[in-house]
Formats: structure tokens, sequence, C-alpha cells
């Protein structure tokens, strides 16, 4: 957070000072809403939670060093009282913005957002734009009305780019975040159908992406994906210049996209002349590698998408993609390799949607040419009435791609087994089981050297805790076997 005194915060929040607050208090760190997580010079916000109440740690909060707190009633603590917090941390945030593009003309904020790979392609440009300046993009989802703005207070005066995630739950809400932090650079990815039971169509969902668009000022920058019909037709709808991207569309291209045999992707970047930076420098024309360490196809489009904008905000071409060398996702549960006893288990089950769950399951039948697949799937969640169908063709979807034995997890999962069941394919290879603890045991006895293991799933629907037992539980075993030698040595 950019230094401010708590007698600031009051007059920009519209609050009180309270629990004996001068108004000469420094907060010189950033906000925080866990008492746990407070440095010195940070800023509590004390939210009434569903379980907790942050007003009962506020005394926690200063003893770790706290300069002062966000507040809806006086405990004594000094603090500046307001009506509502998370109004006030929105607020807080932009005026801190809008102080910072003053005082540091030369910030750039960028946005991401899409119906997947959103957290991926955040975390991919944090990476890059990492190498040319102080970068904001915190691993992890901070995507909605909180996490926007915590994001936006962990400005510092350092500070050259900020990366943010914005998500949507309906239509305007996405609208209502940029109103806080104003993009100079606006990303969108896709349109899908996560959370399609929430907007009720795919066209309800472009309305709410494109908002993204919509905020930008006429000297800002869209960066679409020309190969999404929805998306590319958002160009329609934004002030500023657009520059779009593909692998067979698009100014920005990217050319003999590959999957090694543990399907990693790799793909040259081309790019045309007369390509411009945010600030009008001229952007290096060429043809340069991109490998990062990613599995997937469809990682493939967040790379490029990464790149564009990160070109835009003034990275070297060369210099990007050599940032992307062997690069990973900062953010867990999303495609997370392990490797034990000489298996392989992806967890990905952070989040889920039709179409990430088609991109995973297309991903592990790449496997599938060096090794046994096992894809252990849970619910998708917020389909709307259309959820049977689209886990059904999930499991469908299984045969078609030939994965070895599928285990689906949970009631509301079921449809994926009945579908796969119903393909024609299977005989013994769909399981259903009920709980994710079921899941474990039956992956404990039947996972074997050279499997290959998908772990996919919305993220309450439990899978992702699956990872670490079952990779535990391999490497015990492997250390079993490899000790159990007696030997016959002359």
């Amino acid at each position: 957070m950019l230094q401010i005194t708590t007698r600031e915060i009051a007059e920009i929040t519209g609050g009180t000072l309270v629990g004996g607050a001068t108004g000469d208090e420094q907060v010189t760190g950033t906000a925080r809403i866990d008492s746990r997580e407070v440095t010195p010079g940070d800023l509590f916000a004390a939210f009434h939670g569903e379980h907790v109440d942050g007003h009962d740690y506020l005394e926690a909060a200063r003893t770790a060093g706290a300069s002062a707190a966000l507040v809806t009633e006086d405990r004594g603590t000094p603090a500046v009282r307001v009506p509502d917090v998370l109004e006030a941390l929105s607020t807080l945030a932009r005026a801190q913005l809008e102080r910072a593009r003053v005082e540091h003309p030369e910030l750039v904020v960028l946005a991401v957002t899409g119906s997947a790979g959103k957290t991926g392609t955040k975390d991919l440009l944090g990476t890059i734009l990492s190498t040319a300046g102080e970068t904001i993009a915190p691993a992890g989802t901070f995507n909605n009305e909180l996490g926007l703005p915590l994001t936006v207070l962990r400005l510092t005066p350092e500070t050259r780019f900020l990366v943010l995630e914005m998500g949507a739950r309906g239509i305007g809400h996405i609208a209502r975040l940029t109103t806080i932090a104003r993009p100079d650079i606006s990303v969108v990815l896709n349109v899908g159908s996560a959370h399609l039971g929430e907007f009720g169509s795919v066209e309800a969902i472009a309305r709410a992406k494109g908002e993204l668009v919509e905020a930008l000022a006429p000297e800002g920058r869209a960066i679409l994906n020309a190969e999404d019909r929805l998306v590319a037709a958002m160009a329609e709808r934004s002030a500023a210049p657009v520059l779009t991207w593909g692998f067979h569309e698009g100014a920005v291209r990217g050319a003999e996209l590959t999957l090694d045999d543990q399907a990693r992707v790799a793909f040259d970047l081309v790019l045309p002349e007369g390509l411009v930076t945010l600030r009008g420098a001229a952007v290096t024309a060429g043809r340069f590698p991109v490998r990062p360490d990613l599995l997937g196809e469809h990682q493939a489009a967040n790379v490029l998408a990464a790149l564009t904008a990160a070109l835009v905000a003034g990275v070297d071409s060369a210099a990007a993609c050599a940032a992307l060398e062997g690069a990973t996702l900062a953010s867990g549960h999303r495609m997370e390799v392990h490797r034990a006893a000489g298996a392989l288990v992806i967890n990905d089950a952070y989040n889920a949607n039709p179409d990430s769950m088609k991109q995973a399951l297309k991903t592990l039948a790449h496997l599938g040419r060096t090794h046994r697949t096992i894809a252990v799937l849970g619910e998708m969640l917020e389909l709307g009435p259309d959820a049977v169908r689209l886990h059904d063709e999930i499991g469908r979807l299984a045969v078609r791609l030939n994965i070895s034995q599928l285990y689906v997890v949970g009631d509301g999962a079921a449809p994926i087994h009945h579908g796969a069941s119903l393909e024609g394919s299977f005989g013994g290879e769909s399981e259903h089981v009920d709980t994710v603890d079921e899941a474990l045991a039956v992956l404990e006895r039947t996972v074997r050297p050279g499997d290959a293991v998908l772990l996919k799933s919305s993220r309450d629907a439990g899978l992702r805790w699956l990872a670490q037992p079952l990779v535990e539980h391999l490497d015990r075993r492997g250390a079993s076997a490899g000790t159990d030698q007696t030997g016959d040595d002359a």
C-alpha cells in the first residue's frame, strides 16, 4: 500500500476514528483479513464472517504489528469505523490506484477474464512481467469484490505492473470491479459454460466478460482471442485499439504447436512487423521459441495470451519468451504435477467446468501413448438445469478418448459414470464411488508404476485433497518395495 495515515483513510472512506486512533497512525504495509498473516505496518480489515468475527481478532492483529484496522464497531483498538468494511476496502483501493497512477505514470494495470484459464494466465503474466519490473500478480484466485481490492492494496511505489484477475457470477460484476481498478490492458481468453446455471446462457456470459473491454479508455488496449467468436466480437465494444491472438487467426500467432510424450506444450511465437506497445514503442518482430513446463494443448492458448499482453505492456519479445522457459504456474491445484514411485499424479481439481474438463481429459489421453490413464472425476458445480447432460457428455468423451480407467466420485458426478457406461465401450472400466475417502482407498489399491492419474472437479467436490495422501502412499509403497530386497550376493 502507498503510505497513508488513518486520518486519510477516514477521509477517503467516510469513516470515523475510534479506539483511541489519533489519525497520525501510518499504514505502510498492505490490507489483511486474517490476523495470522498480519505484519508490521498493515491495515487489518475486520469482517463479520459466516463462522468468525474479525473484530474478535483486533488485539491479535495489533500485537502482530497492524498500524490500524477497518471496523464496523468500536472495540477499543485504534481503527477507522465504517458502515461497510468491504465497501471501504473497495473505495480505498480505488483511491490508492488513482494516486499511484498520478505519482507513478509508468504503472501498467492488466486485467484478465475468461471462462477458463484466468488464474493460470495471470500467473504466466506475473512470470513474464517480473523480468521487466516490480510486479504484483499474487498466487491464488483473487478475482471477486474482496480479492480484487486486496490485490490492488498491495501496491508500492516500486510497482510497475499490476495484474488483476476478474471473475463474474452475473451481469455487472466485472463492470463493478473495473470501477475499482480500470485496466490499461484487458485480456479476454474465452467464453464457455462455467457458471452457466447462474447466467442462463453462453451469450449472457459473453456480455459479462465483455464488460472488461468496455472499461478501457481510448488509450488502452484490448487483447482478444481471435479463435473464439464470442470473444472476437467484443472488438465492437472497445473504445481502445484491439490486438488479436491465435494459432490459426489473429495478429499475434502461435505456430508449430506440439506436445511431447509427457504432454508438455511447445510452440513458436510469430510476431509481424508494425505492432506497438501501450506507450507507442515498436514490438520486435520475428519468430521466438516458447517452451514452458505446462501440460496440455489448452495451456498454449493461455501462454499466447499472456505473451501478447506482456509485449503490449512493454516487455521485449525475446525476453518474454525466455522468461517462460520451463515455467510452471504459481497457483496450486491447476494441472499440478506430482511424480511418485513411477506414477504421474495430475491435480487439476481446484476448479472445473465442461470446457476445462474436456481439455484435461484430452491431455490425459495424450499421456495414454506412454501410460495407463486413470481419470478421477468429481462434480462440476453451478451448471443449472443442464448439469446432468453436461456431466453425461464428459463420461462419453472419456470413452471416446480411450481413457483406461474412470473413477467418478459423488452423487452429483454420477451422470459421468452413466454416460460412460451408455457409450458402450466400457465394461468395468468405469466405477462410481460415493466419497473422496472411498476414491482414495480404490486408488491406493490400483495405481501402479507407469500410470498417469488425473484428479479433476470443482473445488467444493473435494478431489483436490486426494493428491497429497495418494502421492504419500505411493512414495511409501515405492520405498518399501525398494528396501524389501534381502540379496543373495556371495
